[in-house]
């Protein structure tokens, strides 16, 4: 781990990628990258395939899988047996899904699209300004808590 970045500073670099075309996905998880020194062709390609709610299927939004992958890197098992780093780490993701669910009604993509875009803004690729890009940023900034709340950032 070799940055102070502020939790603004995470918050503004998640957002900017998902500007520049990166899936939600890729944008949280490359927010961090440099934090944990993850390669950063490697991050785009491990989170490349869950935007869109996992390759669009509309299953758990991308911005929060980003922020499970970093939640990995923070806390994360590295030997099979051990269980309880395993079973912190899943606490974690738990403890993620619950706060934006908090902020959001709801982790699911599908959801959070019908929530607030119609089918038409979807088609027209209309939501990633309607709430897209604004759960990136809340995913990033809640990551954020989790990790320095846990000291690891």
């Amino acid at each position: 781990m070799i940055n102070n970045n502020t939790k603004e500073e995470f918050i503004t670099e998640a957002q900017k990628l998902f500007d520049e075309g990166y899936a939600c996905s890729q944008s949280v998880l490359l927010a961090f990258a440099n934090h944990f020194k993850l390669d950063k062709t490697t991050a785009k390609r491990i989170s490349a395939t869950f935007g869109g709610g996992m390759g669009r299927l509309r299953e758990t939004c991308g911005a929060v899988t980003g922020g499970f992958m970093v939640l990995g890197l923070a806390f994360g098992n590295e030997e099979p047996n051990d269980m309880d780093t395993k079973l912190n780490s899943y606490k974690k993701v738990r403890e993620l899904n619950k706060l934006v669910t908090k902020v959001h009604g709801t982790s699911n993509c599908r959801q959070l699209l019908i929530k607030h875009a119609s089918e038409q803004q979807v088609k027209d690729r209309k939501h990633h300004k309607l709430i897209c890009r604004q759960v990136v940023g809340d995913t990033s900034g809640l990551v954020f808590d989790i990790l320095k709340n846990s000291q690891k950032i």
